[in-house]
């Protein structure tokens, strides 16, 4: 692929026998740990889980919202004031909730228009682990990107960071679609951590990104020596992310699982394709799964195209209510503007839906290449392109059946679990050595 030749050789990862290296000792940090919102806190969860089933001892580090671990793995809490808690995010504590200057300094970074959870995290993860760094083989920082992480490669600790996709995408698509010149001014306020990451991120000697795209992007945006990056697929749970075979598939359902709040998610050309599609046929309706404020602008949007009565926001949904609609839908989309990875196209992937994706960041490469034939990938940030191949999947209900088999056997094939932990022990060997 072009723009990928300086990654290091182990980047597809060929793995030696781990089975005959030492067990290791892993402190695994997150600034905020939610299993069921975003893909940090899923990543925890299940990486975790089977570095502790491969022997291996595993202390995670988090903030609030915290995650959700297996009883093998130990948690330590970081508290904060978990300003931006559901339902009242930006919240103003009550006085008694101060109890520290760390506490002062997150309310402080808040009032000011900043996100302050990756700074004050790390102020509090350096005072808890610095007197315990002796006692771990390696630190693994699953993107919090503080300056503690890095004051602790520089004591000599070996430290693994995990980068899932360069959040500079992130903060340039909220400003291009801010839609006042008020919102853009507070939009750059929130994402002034975005310097600090860069900076932290670029002096880091052992980087794993989840992508060969993202690698690349995170070199560019990042300031990343790709020869410091590897990659290594994140996994999916096939156990819970399976077809529900007793479940019919419904004509003309189509579902999504993403913010409505996000532009990168690119929901609002999912929204405007289904209008094309309206007026063409109108036996299609969008189910959306994730969060979404009632004034957000893809609702005003949906309303604006008269399409309220044809799309549905669930909000958050369970583990099992998405496995549900995605063995009931005719087909799945994924309208993202970029993507590092993509969970959900693989989640979606291995309950056998149908599927169609755009070409932003890592999809393509997440769904396989053509010869694979596991799902349509149509241009990103084209409403025509996507309503035209949602029409050819409900049209063709063979075409669905095929892609949808084909991508069940290339999710079994690739994205496990454990061949994730095997990359992230691969790596933790090669920063210990």
């Amino acid at each position: 692929m072009d723009g990928l030749v300086g990654l290091r050789k182990d980047t597809l990862i060929d793995l030696s026998d781990l089975s005959s290296r030492p067990k290791l000792k892993i402190a695994f940090v997150v600034y905020r740990g939610n299993p069921h919102s975003g893909g940090q806190g899923v990543y925890t969860r299940y990486l975790t889980r089977e570095l502790v089933s491969m022997g291996h001892e595993v202390e995670v580090f988090s903030g609030p919202p915290y995650p959700d671990l297996p009883k093998e793995v130990r948690l330590t809490r970081l508290p904060s004031l978990d300003l931006f808690r559901e339902p009242d995010p930006f919240r103003v504590p009550k006085l008694s909730e101060f109890k520290d200057l760390y506490d002062l300094g997150e309310f402080l970074l808040m009032a000011s228009g900043a996100f302050p959870e990756p700074r004050s995290f790390g102020w509090r993860l350096s005072k808890e682990l610095t007197p315990r760094l002796g006692e771990f083989d390696v630190i693994h920082d699953n993107q919090s990107l503080s300056r503690s992480i890095l004051k602790f490669q520089r004591r000599g600790v070996p430290v693994v960071a995990s980068i899932h996709h360069p959040i500079t995408v992130d903060k340039r698509l909220s400003m291009e679609y801010a839609e006042s010149f008020r919102q853009k001014v507070g939009l750059f306020r929130f994402y002034g951590f975005v310097r600090m990451q860069c900076q932290v991120a670029s002096q880091l000697e052992h980087v794993l990104s989840v992508s060969k795209v993202s690698a690349r992007d995170i070199s560019l945006e990042m300031g990343v020596d790709l020869r410091k990056i590897s990659v290594g697929p994140v996994g999916v749970d096939t156990e819970t992310f399976r077809p529900l075979l007793e479940i019919e598939r419904e004509p003309g359902l189509v579902v999504t699982t993403a913010s409505a709040d996000v532009p990168l998610k690119g929901l609002r050309y999912l929204i405007e394709a289904m209008a094309v599609l309206d007026k063409s046929r109108g036996d299609l309706r969008l189910v959306v799964m994730g969060p979404s404020r009632e004034d957000s602008p893809v609702r005003r949007l949906v309303e604006r195209l008269g399409l309220t009565a044809k799309v549905q926001f669930l909000g958050k949904v369970s583990q099992e209510e998405m496995v549900t609609y995605y063995s009931r839908c005719q087909l799945a989309v994924v309208p993202s503007l970029y993507e590092g990875f993509s969970l959900p196209s693989v989640e979606a992937m291995a309950c056998g839906a149908p599927l169609v994706v755009t070409d932003g960041g890592a999809l393509p490469e997440v769904v396989g290449d053509e010869d694979s034939e596991c799902a349509l990938v149509v241009r990103a940030g084209d409403a025509e392109a996507l309503a035209l191949a949602i029409s050819r999947m409900v049209d063709d209900p063979d075409l669905g059946r095929k892609l949808a088999r084909n991508a069940m056997y290339h999710v079994r094939d690739r994205y496990s679990w454990r061949r994730s932990a095997e990359t992230a022990l691969n790596l933790y060997y090669k920063a210990i050595g």
